[in-house]
């Protein structure tokens, strides 16, 4: 929801992941003319031990229901970095076929595949048995990053006897919400290996680790009169510990190695080599996030809300995922279909998605044109790609805002969307949303054959409007585009919350349009 923005435990036992996983897999021998890989089920890459409120009784509240898998995979998710590995576990667990970019593609009518980029983007698509060149491309789109406080590249800090982190943020976070919660660090790093190679591994350090403190009422007494402002620089900055000896005297009793690296505290060090099973001499780079340990649940009266960090967009990012990992489930599911399912999960979003992993990259297209050319054979005809997106559709889905009870006015009146009333189709005159009135008759017109419910959404004409990837990727070739959201609350902040109801909806939503659109999409016609 931020790129315009860019642009103008229930608590629980602590777990420990005691053998993290690798992500860079060697290809293995693959037939004459193929580079794809094929790659026998992983493993989860984090702990979901998480446990659910007391009180609260998922496995009754969520029959029939994909919310306890997408708490699951919330859980598992802490940076963009564990959402695009889960998901990739996911897609190889379904039958997907991973991919290379630097490998040539042999692709099949039928077939199911995906690839990664930087392990923060990932395109997964299925091809039609019926498919023939210049078929169209049915996307689902969203995002795997969220507003978060990032490591600096030199973070070690010491005031008044404390260690301290120094962080810089991360979009436009809610940065007041970040203060006072019991926090750690996620992300990934290179290690060395024993022969002299590099190793490309995630790390999640699930206790609290860091807190960011506020300052005592009684030192600040007119703050809740005059607003609680904190200077992000020198105020935002997290305790890791208290400055003594004893820590690297208990080290050196436990053999371990300290890095000499005086970017980073050694002890921070020393915790991620512990995690990692490694010398913290050995850990070459890191890319940590600082995340909420606090899980992701059911919460509301009836657990009829889902409180969680990152909402914004990883529920998006699942609901796609899933719809396209079920709608191609089984063999038939593909055999009347002409158009290839696509998903597209961009990373860098929330700050204007101009990246090499970013929406802004031409990373989708270059598929786009990559799947039509392995699928041409001797194809001879003329534009292939150009016939291809002007058949293609994109749903662009990202978080909306749904109507805030203290503070209704914010909405325009006749555009109030609310939790667990639908899929929010987002429209903007000055082109901040992609929707058109072609575009929207169409997506909503997918749901009323499948009896789901959608709400609008336009912004006051006296407030800004934020933007998604929809314009970014709907200007970028001229591909047809709905920009779309699950309507929640308290987005951006470090715990969101969003409706049950709607996460089903939307799952069953972008299922319906993978299988539906192609009929839909053939009744109506524009420029003949």
């Amino acid at each position: 929801m931020a790129a315009a923005m860019a642009r103008l435990h229930l608590l629980h036992p602590p777990t420990t992941i005691t053998r993290p996983s690798l992500l860079f897999l060697k290809p293995s021998p693959s037939p004459r003319g193929s580079r794809i890989r094929k790659v026998s089920t992983l493993p989860r890459l984090c702990s979901s031990a998480d446990q659910s409120p007391q009180g609260a009784s998922p496995s009754a509240a969520l029959s029939g229901s994909i919310v306890g898998d997408l708490l699951d995979y919330l859980n598992e998710s802490w940076t963009q970095f564990h959402a695009t590995a889960e998901a990739k576990r996911q897609l190889i667990n379904a039958g997907f076929h991973l991919l290379n970019e630097n490998d040539e593609w042999n692709l099949k009518p039928g077939g199911r595949y995906f690839f990664t980029r930087n392990m923060s983007c990932l395109i997964a698509f299925a091809v039609g048995e019926r498919y023939d060149v210049g078929s169209g491309f049915h996307v689902v789109a969203a995002h795997t990053d969220s507003p978060c406080l990032k490591l600096k590249p030199k973070s070690a800090s010491t005031k008044s006897n404390y260690l301290m982190v120094n962080v810089q943020t991360y979009g436009g976070g809610l940065w007041h919400t970040w203060f006072d919660r019991d926090l750690s660090v996620a992300g990934r790093v290179i290690v060395r290996d024993s022969d002299g190679s590099f190793l490309h591994k995630l790390v999640k350090i699930k206790r609290p680790l860091l807190r960011v403190p506020t300052l005592a009422i009684h030192l600040d007494r007119t703050v809740n009169k005059d607003g609680f402002k904190p200077n992000l620089e020198t105020h935002l900055i997290p305790l890791l510990s208290t400055k003594t000896n004893e820590t690297s005297a208990e080290s050196k009793e436990k053999g371990a190695t300290i890095s000499s690296k005086p970017v980073h505290h050694p002890l921070l060090l020393q915790i991620l080599s512990d995690e990692l099973g490694c010398c913290a001499d050995d850990i070459m780079s890191i890319e940590l996030n600082l995340c909420d340990t606090q899980p992701s649940c059911l919460g509301g009266g009836n657990n009829e809300f889902i409180f969680s960090g990152r909402l914004d967009n990883l529920a998006s990012s699942y609901c796609a995922l899933r719809a396209l990992i079920d709608s191609c489930r089984l063999t038939a599911d593909l055999s009347t279909e002409h158009a290839v399912r696509m998903v597209a999960l961009f990373d860098n979003e929330e700050v204007g998605s101009d990246s090499f992993q970013g929406a802004g990259a031409p990373t989708m297209f270059q598929a786009m044109r990559r799947i039509i050319d392995s699928l041409a054979d001797k194809y001879v005809g003329e534009n292939a790609f150009e016939r291809a997106i002007r058949k293609s559709f994109l749903v662009s889905a990202d978080m909306a805002h749904g109507v805030h009870p203290n503070f209704m006015d914010k909405h325009e009146e006749h555009h109030r969307p609310e939790m667990q009333k639908g899929l929010v189709i987002k429209h903007n005159a000055n082109q901040h949303y992609a929707t058109s009135g072609i575009t929207a008759f169409l997506f909503k017109e997918v749901g009323k054959i499948h009896n789901l419910p959608t709400q609008e959404f336009a912004v006051r004409n006296d407030m800004g409007c934020g933007s998604t990837i929809g314009p970014i990727l709907a200007s970028g070739v001229g591909i047809r585009t709905v920009d779309c959201g699950i309507a929640q609350l308290s987005m951006h902040s470090v715990r969101e919350v969003c409706g049950k109801e709607d996460i089903d909806i939307a799952y069953q939503h972008f299922k319906a349009f993978y299988q539906s659109f192609s009929h839909v999409d053939s009744k109506l016609t524009i420029d003949y």
